[in-house]
């Protein structure tokens, strides 16, 4: 005859084991962060594109660059703001790295040394980039 203590012992540990294997099981299926960022800007674009920021400006898309760990977000400019003499390239760097630094929608990503890259197109002339600017992990800490 088996101890009761011991019978005890066996039964918790076959449970314990078996909460192990599920656990194990669940980390398993679990996505990377780099699939879940190309997951949500996926979903995100589908969802929400285009998106009117303000009167001029239009979000188009948002992406993820698996290989750089970038996300990307273009826009397009239009009325008086599609103008490449009007586009302000320092002010406009400036006003993106201030909005990295201080948002904390993207602290994940940054916390992970991701990066970001802004890209700015012409409505008037389809296709012609006015602005682009990545902010690395080294530029928004």
């Amino acid at each position: 005859m088996v101890p009761i203590f011991i019978r005890t012992f066996a039964s918790v540990m076959k449970k314990l084991w078996i909460i192990i294997a599920v656990a194990l099981m669940v980390t398993a299926c679990q996505e990377s962060l780099e699939d879940r960022c190309q997951r949500e800007a996926k979903e995100f674009t589908e969802r929400a594109c285009p998106r009117h920021i303000d009167t001029e400006i239009v979000l188009d898309s948002m992406t993820f660059d698996k290989e750089s760990h970038t996300i990307g977000y273009c826009y397009t400019l239009q009325g008086s703001l599609d103008n490449p003499q009007r586009v302000d390239k320092t002010k406009f760097s400036e006003v993106l790295l201030l909005e990295v630094k201080n948002s904390t929608n993207i602290k994940l990503y940054k916390d992970a040394g991701y990066s970001f890259r802004y890209t700015y197109y012409s409505e008037k002339n389809s296709g012609t980039k006015l602005f682009e600017a990545t902010f690395r992990e080294k530029d928004y800490q």
